[in-house]
């Protein structure tokens, strides 16, 4: 499992909002300065947060972005699931028992079933609450 720049961005946009936000909505050029992101390509990460339902968006004057959830509801397995669509280390696991036609007889398989698990349970046990303090202690 790689983890692209859109999903790593969005992860360290997440954590600016937790930051700088307090609750104000953070206009989209403001956050693309401080984390020298290009606005085009956060343009593109903030749409799909939106959507989702992980931030609230303002437009016009005074507009921006803003958390809507305290901190600790938002966790990291949660944000990377929505930007990369998997977590999977393999790709037989990402998509599904219908994607190999071993699957049934695969004596790895479980292995990377029992990774996925625990790549799933590390990213979902660590919230933007978690992120914070670390960075702060």
């Amino acid at each position: 499992m790689i983890v692209s720049t859109k999903g790593r961005y969005a992860l360290r946009v997440m954590v600016h909002f937790a930051l700088h936000g307090g609750g104000r909505y953070i206009p989209l050029k403001e956050i693309a300065e401080s984390e020298n992101i290009s606005q085009k390509y956060l343009e593109s990460i903030m749409t799909v947060l939106s959507k989702a339902g992980f931030v609230d968006a303002v437009h016009g004057k005074g507009g921006g972005y803003r958390l809507n959830r305290p901190p600790q509801a938002y966790t990291v397995g949660s944000i990377l699931k929505l930007t990369e669509g998997s977590l999977a280390a393999v790709s037989c696991t990402s998509q599904g028992p219908a994607a190999c036609s071993r699957s049934t007889c695969c004596q790895t398989k479980p292995m990377w079933d029992k990774l996925d698990a625990m790549i799933d349970s590390f990213f979902e046990g660590i919230t933007l609450a978690d992120l914070i303090e670390q960075s702060q202690s």
